[in-house]
């Protein structure tokens, strides 16, 4: 309790109010969820403090910008392999990866794992307010079904603490369950007397409690009891402040890897939690707000215009459609009724632009929009573009790949493992301790990589341009296009089953051998056809034909 005192008096005091702010403009169902022992009525209207929706469009495309670019549902955005090269060679060892990275591809996204939604849920709180977190436990249900369950944890629930490296190596969270859930997760056995009447009635309302996790201080390997659980885990019931535990269970239980995966987008120095990209752009994020009310309201006026009369001009005008104003022109045809002159509204709309520009270049829309708005590019200016994301996009979402993705997978892998889930190791494999590395193959990996594709096409085109002005073929003989073009092919996605295989390629080039042979044959037949042709004739002649051997 000592701990959760501190840890929420450093959180009130650096985040929570510009947590709230952000989330008032850009993501309004998550305000008034920050502070502590905080109350919202279900379906509680959020959005009175918005007028303008582009930050929360702008969100949304991000959260999809970071699904495509680390976690594409349509393809196995990474692949385990061991760490050491020599192992790998092992074919055994090779079949056992392949094995385990499609049964984790399957166990990630199986229905009752819930990932895609929970992991969207989690990019929209990373690009609001800098961190997010996913709680990756096993599945809890339907008569002992193996799998896995994920959980984004709101960031009001969430508070984090460091080691001395900067990692995050411990939480508190403060969450809320019924009486009737109470009982589900922990029994009968310490079941507090105080909510009995609750769970009598079948009451829905809510209690806090806390989940305490970090590394365990008295970590013994050779053990085989929580105290060989590299990180040590407590629940503790605020209602009668106790600690809660199953019947038989000790007062603490452990994992053997930490339970969530938390990031950040970016981090300013001294800081646990992160930093976002509404962050950076809230000047803007407010300035549209207020200018959208002025934009309403001259489009207000420029619809509904206020009309000038005279003193003594016409009054009880009708603006009814059709109806007649006796009086509205003098005897000349002069209008008697004028309209107030009002602001130019298209300034307005250009500096909202300004605004939106901003914001959309901060959550990375408007890098997403360069090859839709230019779809007659050559294949070389695509490599080049998408070179210049990877460029852009490697320091804030590669960050995503470390922090993120790297601990949920070592979380995933040991969660199948006590499960059983996973075939036993090769031996191989085994004897080298069954050490592990992540390769990611997604399109953000892909995209890092772009430049070498790009450095490739960059050079070719500057040696084609040499063998134009030269006409010396040699000059391109430097260049291995067997073994380029298929690594292009993968830095662009491209699917292997798309491409030959040595033995297709083979057979195609035995083809065109033939073929050009034939060419040849057809080609010379003419000449041929007349060289024998004359040598009849002089045979008949008596004459030899040129070069025949002399008799």
């Amino acid at each position: 309790m000592k701990e959760f005192a501190q840890l929420r008096q450093y959180r009130t005091s650096a985040f929570e109010n510009h947590w709230e702010e952000v989330a008032s403009l850009i993501l309004p169902s998550h305000r008034n969820t920050f502070h502590w022992q905080n109350y919202t009525t279900p379906g509680e209207k959020k959005t009175q403090l918005q007028v303008d929706a582009s930050g929360m469009m702008a969100l949304s495309r991000f959260a999809a910008i970071c699904d495509s670019l680390l976690t594409p549902r349509n393809m196995m955005w990474h692949t385990v392999a061991a760490d050491d090269d020599y192992v790998m060679k092992d074919r055994d060892t090779q079949l056992w990866f392949e094995s385990t990275t499609r049964k984790l591809f399957k166990a990630r996204y199986a229905p009752m794992g819930n990932f895609s939604a929970q992991n969207n849920s989690n990019y929209q709180s990373l690009g609001a307010f800098g961190t997010g977190s996913m709680f990756i436990d096993r599945f809890d249900g339907h008569h002992g079904q193996r799998g896995l369950r994920y959980k984004s944890i709101p960031l009001g629930e969430l508070y984090l603490r460091e080691n001395h490296q900067g990692l995050v190596d411990g939480f508190i969270r403060a969450f809320k369950l019924t009486a009737r859930q109470w009982m589900q997760k922990w029994g009968e056995t310490y079941f507090p007397e105080t909510l009995r009447t609750a769970l009598n009635a079948d009451s829905e309302t809510q209690y806090w409690f806390l989940h305490r996790v970090c590394a365990r201080e008295d970590y013994d390997p050779e053990r085989a009891d929580q105290k060989g659980m590299i990180f040590t885990s407590m629940y503790v019931s605020m209602e009668g402040r106790s600690i809660m535990r199953k019947e038989g269970e000790p007062m603490e239980g452990g994992y053997n890897s930490f339970p969530i995966s938390a990031s950040r987008y970016d981090q300013a120095p001294g800081e646990v939690y992160g930093r976002s990209p509404a962050m950076m752009v809230l000047p803007a994020l407010k300035t549209l707000n207020a200018q959208k009310r002025t934009f309403l309201k001259q489009g207000h006026r420029a619809a509904d215009p206020v009309l000038l009369t005279g003193d003594d001009g016409i009054v009880d005008m009708s603006l009814r459609p059709g109806a007649m104003n006796k009086g509205g022109v003098n005897a000349d045809g002069k209008p008697m009724v004028h309209v107030l002159p009002t602001g130019q509204i298209q300034i307005v709309k250009e500096m909202m632009d300004e605004e939106k520009s901003l914001i959309n270049d901060a959550f990375l829309v408007t890098l997403f929009q360069i090859l839709t708005e230019s779809p007659q590019m050559t294949a070389t200016e695509v490599i080049e573009r998408t070179n210049e994301k990877g460029i852009l996009l490697a320091p804030t979402v590669g960050r995503q790949q470390s922090e993120y993705l790297g601990p949920m997978i070592d979380r995933e892998l040991d969660l199948m493992a006590q499960m059983g889930m996973l075939d036993p190791m090769p031996p191989r494999l085994k004897e080298a301790g069954g050490t592990y590395g992540v390769v990611y193959t997604s399109p953000l990996s892909r995209a890092m990589r772009a430049q070498e594709a790009a450095g490739f096409m960059r050079t070719v085109e500057s040696v084609k341009e040499l063998v134009a002005v030269s006409g010396r073929r040699d000059l391109l003989y430097p260049f291995n296009f067997k073994k380029a073009i298929p690594e292009m092919a993968e830095i662009n996605g491209v699917k292997p089953s798309w491409m030959n295989s040595e033995d297709e390629m083979a057979l195609l080039a035995e083809a065109d051998a033939k073929a050009t042979a034939r060419e040849q044959q057809i080609q010379a037949a003419p000449g041929a056809a007349a060289l024998i042709n004359a040598g009849t004739k002089q045979q008949q002649a008596g004459v030899a034909p040129a070069g025949a051997p002399v008799q």
